[in-house]
């Protein structure tokens, strides 16, 4: 099965946590500043479940989350959170095979989509659109090389480094073997959400900007492009 972390469901925080640190909590944490006092919400490919736990913390009754996730032995960690008094039903499924009649307030993709390549991100991408509400959030958190998601002057800006690239090449290697991560290389998601009419509310960088985290706003001001991945 692609892109299924079981293998090291029971040491995955740990191991992320000697290579970053806490960066990768703290551009998570630091969005649930955005987080509604009640409504529905979807997390796609959240892991462990930690962030259950911490958005307990911010909002601590009144939610309504779906936590979807592809690993079964994420799932049981994730089932273990103390989520105070939010609903949560969890949903050990892919996320192209999950669907749902009622749209979504807000949705959280932390580190899901350096795992597709291209044309199942794009997929991916357009149907979790679907499911979120007009003026609904998008908490969008992954590793970035040369995107900045605020700029809208039409060039590229250079956020990365060889260090970088030489990193993601190591990563998707190993990720490879033991998740069978589909990917190997990371899929710049910022016009994707430009043509779907994504409007950045919010965005910083974490561990020498290698990691983004974007707040962004459903609107209506959709735009055409040719090719979204493009």
């Amino acid at each position: 099965m692609k892109n299924n972390y079981d293998k090291i469901a029971g040491y995955y925080d740990q191991l992320s946590r000697l290579v970053f640190f806490k960066s990768q909590v703290n551009a998570q944490i630091h969005q649930l500043g955005y987080l509604p006092k009640t409504g529905r919400i979807l997390i796609v490919g959240g892991g462990t479940g930690w962030i259950l736990e911490e958005i307990a913390k911010v909002v601590p009754e009144g939610l309504h989350l779906v936590y979807v996730e592809i690993s079964a032995k994420m799932m049981e960690i994730s089932k273990e959170r103390a989520v105070a008094g939010n609903i949560v039903d969890f949903v050990n499924l892919g996320v192209e095979d999950f669907s749902t009649d009622r749209p979504f307030d807000l949705i959280c993709t932390p580190f899901l989509f350096d795992n597709f390549a291209e044309e199942r991100a794009a997929m991916v991408f357009h149907h979790l659109d679907t499911m979120l509400r007009k003026g609904g959030l998008w908490f969008h958190t992954d590793f970035d090389l040369t995107v900045n998601m605020g700029k809208t002057d039409g060039r590229k800006h250079d956020n990365g480094t060889w260090w970088k690239t030489v990193f993601l090449v190591l990563m998707y290697r190993f990720f490879k073997l033991i998740a069978n991560v589909e990917a190997s290389k990371l899929i710049n998601m910022k016009p994707y959400f430009d043509a779907a009419g994504y409007q950045v509310l919010e965005q910083k960088y974490y561990y020498r900007k290698f990691i983004q985290s974007v707040v962004l706003e459903k609107t209506d001001q959709k735009t055409w492009v040719k090719s979204a991945g493009r």
